[in-house]
């Protein structure tokens, strides 16, 4: 019970900024109750006797005088099984459950906890009574999905001997476990709480090796983000930002998957909700949905609760992390983070940095990049965990110089640049292959020579080399036209068409095209790549390159993309195909120089 003594007052609102005064004890991201509703709210800057608070909800019918309740902590969200499939607003009320009680419409003030507290797990115990254990160690599982196991870890801070070990049919709220020694003790329950701006402990953070592979030939090929790495997807309005991100959260080999759409348009949101139930993943055969959590805060949400979210999402993501597996989290736009940020400190009347964003613009981002990572997780034995964030950015106009755009890519090591004129064209995904890059790459090659071939890493850079190629030869086409090109030079445009063509551009519509196993991009490159190496020998052997470009096999090699999964033997005697073709060309051209002779 809050005494009249421990209640401030509002003296001041602005927007979602609500100035209080007397607050007893206040401290910076301390959660508080606003007005007589209880609108959610953190304090964001402590002046004199006065406090900055943001909502995280509509003020309107806030004004001077009415109450501000202090909770006396900090901004957290609930852990513990029922995360998964679940939808949640930046500042984690589960939003089935609000329409469920509320309607279609979240009511002001609503306080609904982000676990349900009715709902009923199966605990299975995995240490016995006894058995000393420490922070991060797994007390027990629960089967929270078909393809997800729930692993209940010891709390932060809690370590000693296991006095009591109860399995069976829990509500998140029940003891499951007293930790301790005789003389102290601490019960153990489904459910624990953490601060979001604070990161989760981790015993050491490592170097990434391992490719996250998410389907996409452009990305997993030629531009990889590594598991526990940091990726950017800039790009202007209608270059397919969204669709890759939805894409990767598809068919990303993560074990968990967190999609925060932060202050975009509400039916993007819709279509994953629509859509991801629908789809089956790949590796497990069930409903993309049984791995994944999604947090939307869309544009027409409190604009506060923007800043909230990514940071819900990651603290989240963590604790997956935390139990050993691989969470693949994407950010959905940084760029309406930024704005939220920008008009929370314009209220605060802070001095202004570049385009208005607040000085610490790239602080903040830095802050929250850095809590991916392949970690090794705290706990008594060896376990393994890792984030990998991948993060949307919206630049006015396309314009990838401004602040947010270089901001971040100051700490991400992988860049997909998007551009309009490929998407206007159909080229999907529209990812610049002249200005992306992955700092991943060296390292992801000597994963790709033990999961696929050594072979991987030389057919990427020659089609590398030929895409690069083919930039500075349409500069000599378009002044002087394709006639003052060499067979050679000729043969290298049509190669990089096919490599255009035939193995960037994929169809996220397509069932089969939509995604690509490891080895299917192996195969389709040799393929593509066996038309330039046999060309290449046909016309220096002689044979015209009307013939080599004309031939029937370069059809085959366009309808490759669409071969299943489960017929790859199909690429493999393509590749054979063409190459025998091309050998045929020079068969014939050496038995017609032999008639001459004769």
């Amino acid at each position: 019970m809050v005494e009249d003594s421990d209640v401030g007052e509002i003296v001041k609102v602005s927007g979602p900024l609500v100035v209080a005064r007397n607050l007893p004890g206040p401290r910076m991201y301390d959660l508080v109750r606003v007005g007589d509703s209880r609108l959610m709210g953190e304090i964001i800057e402590l002046r004199g006797d006065n406090v900055s608070v943001q909502v995280y909800e509509e003020t309107g019918g806030l004004g001077p005088g009415d109450p501000v309740f202090p909770t006396g902590g900090a901004l957290s969200v609930e852990l513990g099984p029922g995360l998964i499939e679940s939808i949640y607003d930046g500042v984690q009320r589960p939003l089935s459950a609000i329409r469920e009680e509320y309607g279609n419409y979240i009511e002001r003030g609503v306080d609904v906890p982000g676990l349900s507290r009715t709902r009923e797990w199966e605990f299975k115990p995995s240490v016995e009574e006894g058995a000393e254990v420490r922070q991060g160690d797994i007390l027990g599982t629960i089967q929270e999905t078909a393809v997800a196991e729930h692993r209940v870890m010891v709390p932060r801070g809690v370590s000693g001997r296991v006095l009591e070990i109860r399995g069976g049919v829990h509500k998140v709220t029940d003891v499951v476990a007293v930790i301790g020694s005789d003389d102290k003790s601490v019960e153990v329950t489904l459910l624990q709480k953490w601060p979001v701006r604070n990161a989760r402990p981790v015993k050491v953070k490592l170097a990434p090796t391992v490719p996250l592979i998410t389907g996409q030939r452009v990305i997993d090929t030629f531009f990889p983000v590594a598991k526990g790495g940091t990726a950017c997807v800039p790009g202007p309005f209608g270059s397919g930002k969204t669709v890759i991100q939805h894409q990767i959260a598809k068919w990303a080999d993560a074990d968990i998957i967190l999609f925060i759409g932060c202050g975009e348009r509400g039916n993007e949101m819709t279509e994953v909700l629509l859509e991801f139930p629908e789809l089956i993943d790949p590796y497990s055969g069930e409903p993309l949905m049984k791995r994944t959590v999604l947090i939307a805060n869309t544009s027409n949400m409190p604009v506060a609760a923007r800043e909230a979210s990514v940071y819900t999402g990651i603290t989240i993501a963590e604790y997956y992390r935390d139990m050993g597996y691989s969470v693949a989290l994407q950010a959905d736009s940084t760029s309406r983070w930024a704005e939220a940020l920008r008009e929370i400190s314009g209220r605060l009347e802070e001095m202004p940095g570049e385009e208005g964003f607040p000085a610490y613009l790239g602080t903040r981002l830095a802050s929250f990049y850095e809590r991916a990572g392949l970690v090794e997780c705290e706990c008594s034995g060896e376990r393994r965990g890792s984030i990998t964030v991948v993060g949307a950015v919206s630049p006015p106009g396309g314009d990838l110089s401004e602040p947010v755009t270089q901001a971040t890519l100051r700490v991400v090591k992988v860049f997909w640049g998007l551009e309009d004129k490929l998407a206007f064209r159909r080229h999907f995904p529209a990812i610049n292959w002249l200005v992306s890059y992955s700092l991943y790459l060296d390292e992801v090659e000597k994963e790709w020579a033990r999961m696929v071939s050594p072979e991987f890493a030389k057919l990427r850079t020659d089609a590398m080399r030929l895409l690069q190629e083919e930039s500075e030869l349409q500069e000599i086409v378009r002044l002087i036209g394709i006639e003052a090109l060499s067979p050679r030079e000729r043969l290298a445009m049509e190669s990089a068409k096919s490599v255009r063509e035939d193995f960037l551009q994929q169809n996220a519509y397509d069932v089969t095209d939509s995604f690509s196993s490891l080895k299917k991009q192996f195969l389709l490159l040799r393929c593509v790549m066996a038309f330039e190496y046999a060309g290449s020998a046909a016309i220096e052997k002689g044979v015209e390159i009307r013939d080599v470009v004309a031939s029937p096999v370069r059809e085959e090699i366009a309808q490759a993309k669409f071969i299943p999964e489960d017929e790859l033997d199909r690429i493999e005697e393509l590749e054979k195909k063409v190459r025998d073709t091309m050998e045929e060309f020079s068969s014939r051209l050496e038995v017609k120089e032999a008639l001459d002779l004769f």
